[in-house]
């Protein structure tokens, strides 16, 4: 017997009819359920008008709400801000519950915790549902019953204590026979232009959106699975999934990706190291959730307190460093490469994320939290908890076993990773030329070589912005200030 006769579900970070926990919810305690989105204007008011984010969310909602006319159903779009919107709509519609998945960010939190307040006042059940990952909050903690601070024991426990029942799917398609019609008026999908947007073709991701397209993505990863440990470090190499952006916005769902690589790494025992570490990244990405949940201090704030006491470059010197570093031009070529790569198509790839952090806050010496706003304006995939989590693992002030020893060595990285200089070549063209050795470190090869290969430090290609061995030791220096007992001298310093 169903619980309530009619429910709403608020669609957010779970733009799928497979597998939502949300959906299947309301769908098993109602009679009749209305499915809605709502393009959030607290939050597109502050984007620019060719984000292309909004293009991959408008196309993902357009496919979502054909699955759901198909069904029967429908989806009701609206625009504005939805701790209005949502009471409102729940209010028309006559609706004894509202359902949505739940998110673990600051200001998300402080939404879920209005809405609730004012459908309370309206005798409106407000029921929020673990969706967005496979252990949330207090779900997994230390013998001592707290939240764990580094990642390494983490994913142990969460690897003993996963169960095929926390991977399993929600829901059934028959389940969507429960669908209601959307009102009249209600169903209609706004265009771009209308939500203020004009996101030209050539600014669009180059991934296909929505569940469709994620399911496109994973079917072509599935089969290079086993060689992903060998493969995604290179940025040349196509060896990552992809689907980071489509877990952002959940058009799949973080138990599918979970239950694929977890079924692959059973039955491939120690030969699965490919599907180990794909998993492990995935753990990763519910590690600084439930570092987020825990700490939400750390939107602004080091992890670890000590480190805010750091004294980073400021000034007009600084800000002219921190525009080289955005504008792909510090005279590193990896570097510049990765940040070319991310202001032309809004992704940048897992390593070179790690040596573009590395290199602005250990090489220039600037605050990460610059970095990490930049990134979070250009990141298609960007995720408040992976993207704080991954620069204060860089920079060192947050959840990482290793103090700030660590140094990503920007030749070294490029040299490693992008041997042939296929990277490079692809987004600094100007250095096409150079062999594969010169192309790492131009600056180090003769004026000949250079004059061979039609480049001119300084005017097809800046000098370095610092020497590396030099801004090494002050970085050394910079951090040595911070008193604490993980960190006491230079000796064993790490220069990746």
């Amino acid at each position: 017997m169903s619980e309530f006769q009619k429910g709403l579900v608020w669609l957010r970070r779970d733009l799928r009819c497979a597998d939502n926990a949300t959906l299947a919810q309301a769908l098993a305690t109602c009679s009749e359920v209305y499915v809605a989105f709502v393009f959030d204007t607290t939050i597109l008011d502050e984007l620019p008008r060719d984000d292309r984010r909004v293009a991959f969310i408008h196309d993902s909602v357009g496919e979502l709400a054909k699955t759901f006319a198909d069904a029967g159903g429908g989806l009701i779009v609206r625009h504005g801000d939805p701790s209005k919107e949502i009471p409102a709509l729940a209010k028309s519609l006559g609706v004894q519950a509202v359902f949505a998945g739940r998110d673990y960010e600051p200001a998300a939190v402080a939404r879920d915790r209005s809405v609730a307040h004012t459908l309370a006042d309206a005798d409106v059940a407000f029921e929020l549902v673990k969706d967005q990952v496979i252990f949330e909050m207090n779900e997994i903690l230390t013998a001592q019953g707290e939240p764990y601070s580094v990642f390494t024991p983490y994913s142990r426990a969460w690897l003993k204590q996963v169960r095929p029942v926390d991977l399993a799917p929600h829901g059934r398609p028959t389940d969507l026979k429960r669908l209601a019609k959307p009102p009249h008026g209600h169903g209609k999908l706004p265009s771009l232009a209308s939500l203020g947007f004009d996101v030209p073709a050539s600014r669009r991701m180059a991934v296909p959106a929505g569940e469709a397209g994620a399911r496109q993505l994973l079917d072509d990863f599935l089969p290079r699975m086993s060689h992903y440990h060998e493969r995604r470090d290179y940025p040349a190499v196509k060896g990552p999934s992809y689907l980071s952006v489509h877990l952002r916005f959940g058009t799949v769902s973080i138990r599918t990706l979970a239950r694929e690589a977890h079924a692959a790494m059973l039955r491939s025992g120690d030969a699965g190291n490919g599907a180990k570490t794909w998993l492990s990244e995935l753990i990763w990405r519910e590690f600084y959730f439930m570092i987020l949940h825990h700490h939400p201090d750390v939107v602004g704030n080091a992890f670890k307190p000590a480190y805010d006491a750091i004294e980073w470059a400021s000034g007009k010197a600084a800000d002219a460093l921190f525009q080289a570093w955005c504008d792909g031009r510090t005279g590193y070529p990896l570097v510049d490469a990765a940040m070319r790569q991310i202001n032309e198509t809004g992704y940048m790839h897992n390593r070179l994320r790690m040596v573009t952090a590395s290199f602005l806050v250990k090489d220039l010496g600037i605050d990460w939290r610059r970095g990490e706003a930049y990134f979070a304006r250009q990141l298609n995939d960007f995720d408040l908890a992976a993207n704080n989590g991954g620069w204060q693992w860089a920079a060192s002030t947050g959840c990482d076993a290793q103090p700030y020893f660590r140094i990503f060595n920007p030749v070294t990285q490029s040299e490693k990773f992008d041997p042939e200089g296929r990277f490079i070549r692809k987004y600094v063209p100007e250095l096409a030329d150079l062999s594969d050795k010169a192309i790492h470190a131009p600056w180090r090869v003769d004026a000949e070589i250079l004059r061979d290969a039609k480049v001119t430090l300084g005017r097809d290609y800046p000098h370095p912005l610092v020497a590396h061995d030099v801004a090494r030791k002050e970085t050394l220096a910079r951090y040595a200030v911070v008193k604490t007992p993980a960190v006491s001298s230079e000796a064993g310093a790490e220069d990746e």
